[in-house]
């Protein structure tokens, strides 16, 4: 099986982890395994590398590719789930851990996986191929709560309007594929959105994979799982592509920098509070112009680090 990806902001990931050569690594969200191949370049013999996806697809293609390299360990899971799976390996701490938030190109460009409105699929987006389905979702969910999920997701504008006529639609049958949905969303939101250069159903798919797949759940519980894996002196590398999860990411951190928190009108700290670690790129780093135009994808990208400097107090 083949399962094709960019990887966005290679050199520059690889070179933030700041990698030891005898050093355990985790990449988690490994995919067809860009990164990761590149992790395990700067690594010696007595270096390690943990790769986890939750997409069954992915898991096969890294058990293939990495199947001779004694440094690679191969996981099936979410990286939500990251201490457990090292657990397992007998790793306790980590010295760097990357995770790349983006959909894969495979998951895009494979039109029976359902996350793209260019193609007529299945509307699926489950990236486990587990669990609750954007069909499901879309079919049974009120209206209320489907445009909730539209406004909060996916920041849409016309989260109300889309909402109605999804449910007005699905008296008579069924949402089924990704084409059908596209259709309904373009219906429902005025002619100039229609006529802009961003797809009018963008938004919409979007929500709905965030919804379907727990992503901002899991990413903020495996940014905790991270960083209390992290070895002091280790660094967390993400790799964000959208507003809401560059927002939780940028926070956390900020949140992780920051010392005293006690009111600016005492005289002294009394709250003891240091900070646990600091920004490596204060602005995240943003792909480059050759890279821009070799991988239009990557144009929303932005890479955010840390540095664990001491344990969380």
């Amino acid at each position: 099986m083949e399962f094709k990806h960019i990887s966005v902001l290679l050199s520059e990931s690889i070179e933030a982890l700041n990698i030891r050569p005898d050093g355990f690594y985790i990449d988690g969200t490994a995919g067809g395994g860009g990164h990761s191949a590149l992790v395990l370049e700067h690594l010696s013999p007595h270096g390690r590398l943990l790769m986890i996806d939750r997409d069954p697809d992915a898991i096969q293609v890294l058990q293939k590719r990495f199947s001779e390299d004694d440094r690679a360990i191969v996981k099936q899971g979410n990286f939500s789930h990251m201490d457990e799976l090292a657990a397992q390996c007998g790793m306790e701490k980590a010295d760097g851990i990357l995770l790349d938030l983006g959909v894969s190109s495979h998951q895009l460009d494979d039109a029976q996986r359902g996350f793209s409105y260019h193609n007529d699929a299945p509307l699926d987006m489950r990236m486990s191929r587990e669990g609750v389905s954007a069909k499901d979702l879309v079919n049974t969910l009120p209206e209320k709560e489907l445009a909730s999920i539209l406004e909060t997701y996916g920041e849409e504008k016309y989260a109300y309007s889309i909402a109605r006529a999804i449910g007005k639609y699905r008296l008579e049958k069924t949402v089924e594929t990704t084409l059908e949905l596209a259709e309904i969303v373009k219906s429902a939101v005025p002619q100039k959105v229609r006529k802009a250069d961003k797809h009018p159903a963008r938004k919409t798919f979007q929500a709905l994979r965030i919804a379907v797949n727990g992503e901002l759940d899991a990413l903020s519980d495996g940014l905790d799982k991270a960083f209390d894996l992290l070895k002091t002196g280790g660094r967390l590398c993400i790799i964000t592509f959208h507003s809401l999860e560059d927002r939780i990411v940028k926070q956390r951190m900020n949140n992780w920098c920051r010392g005293c928190i006690c009111p600016p009108d005492f005289p002294v700290c009394v709250c003891g509070r240091t900070p646990s670690a600091k920004l490596v790129a204060k602005k995240g780093i943003a792909p480059g112009e050759e890279e821009l135009r070799e991988n239009l994808r990557s144009r929303s990208a932005r890479l955010r680090i840390c540095e664990k400097i001491k344990e969380k107090s």
